[in-house]
């Protein structure tokens, strides 16, 4: 098997170089950014990746009856299992080796490959922790444009020099990301803005890069064929050109501002269209504190825990009523501030160019799914996952979905918080499952695979909160679940006698969740007096 790996690696080497050759010859004269060098780095990191799984991994094929008891009999901490310990750690290495080479060919090749790496990095329960915790250093390891290339961009885009647009302009970005940076710049009527601007050799690079990913992913699924990854290639193909048009990303901002207006707390900076273009966004500049830095709250005085509750209410706003979901909620493009006139806390949502459109069906199927996940109905939560893609793995669906263990599913995922046990569990799985993961997210619907990031990230911000999803969180979810549905219904009925019964219904159904919240508060209030009287009877005061 190695020797067939090698084999195919040469193979792939040759006609990806011969492609590479054709495909930048006397176009780019940078070899280290463009053509047989920036090929050949990825096709020997992908030969060397799988070599290393092939040969350290012979004694324990990977994802066999004999890996998963291995596995588990580690996670019991069984003792004197020392040829356990020997071979799990083996397969620990092998992952954390591979996903450092990994990183660094992100690194060296930029662009699509940093923005694939991120992507990766930011699934947390659904890929091994040694890949997502490398993975998420490139957030902060993104190229910086030089301020020629910058001054360039501008020229071409715009017409005209900097000096000629801006009163000012910082020239240290206030951040890189793997598309595009951003610098504050003060126009010449005073107004402070935001200006992004994109790499100039992404454009080109995007669509040759996607097209090597998707021939090394190829290649890979012939030495591994239980690893099914083509659905992140296909997720890139799609993507990748809507990102990086900026006038796409400057009418998704005026969109779901408008969409999402009756959220005072909510901030989208606005967007001046007279200076941008599709590599040029100009924007309101709005300064904030990350939304996981929980210092920069404190010194502000601004609650976590509201902070969360925005946070779900707004996304559930977006998943379940509108279908218009933003789906790159990494802490860098969610702020926090206490809004300088008013003093109320706000949310800055930023980088609007990766939202997901729901369809109808698969908005109302994933409403009626989360509804039978909060109500503990497991014969809805089967039909329901089966209808969205899942199959006879249901089961491990539900689980990603929620990040909860199968068993916390079935006792109701709104009864019992998470525990650092669970939590554990869930990430040691993803380790143990993957060859089923990586299927199911072949299965399931393309929709749902920015749905599945967007929780990943959004459950690292409130960890970083120290916030996990509460009973509180999950009845916020179902209150837009049900307005959902109930809108749908009124949609396709013209009887005023129906549309009346299902208001009614609606406004009963949003009453009883009132009243379970209600009730929990009180057992919150009832539970603190007892801990105090008890703490006081423990420690009387000095008389």
């Amino acid at each position: 098997m190695a020797r067939r790996a090698l084999k195919l690696a040469s193979w792939t080497s040759m006609a990806l170089a011969a492609s590479g050759v054709y495909l930048y010859s006397n176009k780019y004269l940078d070899l280290n950014d463009f053509g047989a060098v920036r090929v050949g780095r990825a096709v020997a990191t992908t030969a060397v990746i799988s070599y290393d799984y092939l040969t350290s991994l012979r004694s324990v094929p990977y994802g066999s009856e004999e890996y998963l008891q291995l596995r588990s009999k580690q996670n019991q901490g069984d003792a004197g299992l020392c040829q356990v310990e020997i071979k799990m750690s083996a397969l620990l290495l092998v992952h954390l080796r591979s996903a450092r080479r990994l990183c660094e060919l992100c690194c060296a090749n930029r662009g699509t490959f940093i923005k694939v790496g991120q992507h990766l990095g930011a699934l947390d329960y659904l890929l091994p922790e040694e890949y997502t915790s490398t993975l998420k250093v490139l957030h902060s390891q993104a190229p910086q444009s030089s301020m020629q290339e910058v001054r360039q961009v501008i020229r071409e885009d715009l017409g005209k020099e900097i000096h000629d647009l801006f009163m000012s302009f910082d020239d240290t970005p206030l951040g890189a990301a793997s598309l595009a940076q951003v610098h504050k710049a003060v126009l010449h009527d005073g107004r402070t803005v935001a200006v992004k601007v994109q790499h100039p050799k992404v454009q080109a690079q995007s669509s040759k890069d996607i097209l090597l990913m998707e021939v090394l992913v190829l290649a890979v699924k012939q030495l591994f064929p239980e690893f099914e990854f083509m659905w992140l290639v296909d997720e890139a193909k799609k993507n990748l050109p809507l990102e990086l048009d900026f006038l796409n990303e400057g009418r998704n901002a005026e969109k779901v501002a408008q969409m999402l207006k009756h959220f005072d707390f909510l901030k989208v900076p606005q967007i001046y269209w007279e200076l941008s273009t599709k590599r040029v966004l100009l924007m309101e500049f709005v300064d904030g504190g990350q939304v996981n830095d929980r210092d920069y709250m404190e010194r502000n005085k601004i609650d976590v825990n509201e902070i969360s509750r925005h946070l779900g209410k707004m996304y559930s706003e977006m998943i379940f009523v509108s279908g218009f979901v933003h789906c790159d909620p990494h802490p860098g493009n969610v702020l926090v501030r206490k809004c300088p006139g008013t003093g109320k806390v706000e949310i800055v949502l930023l980088d609007h160019g990766l939202y997901q459109v729901l369809t109808e069906e698969f908005r109302l199927d994933y409403c009626h799914l989360w509804q039978s996940l909060i109500w503990t109905d497991m014969k809805s939560v089967k039909k329901y996952s089966q209808r969205l893609g899942a199959g006879d793995l249901y089961p491990l669906f539900t689980c990603m979905l929620t990040a909860r263990s199968w068993d916390s599913v079935n006792r109701g995922i709104g009864q019992t918080p998470v525990t650092a046990t669970e939590d554990s569990e869930i990430r040691n799985n993803a380790a143990n499952y993957l060859p089923q993961i990586s299927h199911l997210l072949n299965l399931v619907p393309r929709q749902m695979l920015l749905i599945f990031k967007t929780n990943d990230l959004l459950r690292g911000i409130e960890a970083a909160l120290g916030t996990r999803a509460s009973a509180t969180s999950f009845l916020n979810m179902s209150r837009c679940c049900i307005k959902a549905l109930a809108a749908h219904k009124k949609k396709n009925t013209h009887s005023f006698f129906r549309r009346t019964q299902i208001s009614f219904s609606e406004a009963f159904n949003l009453w009883q969740i009132n009243l379970h919240e209600l009730v929990l508060r009180v057992k919150g209030l009832r539970l603190a007096s007892w801990v105090l009287a008890l703490l006081c009877w423990l420690f009387p005061a000095p008389h």
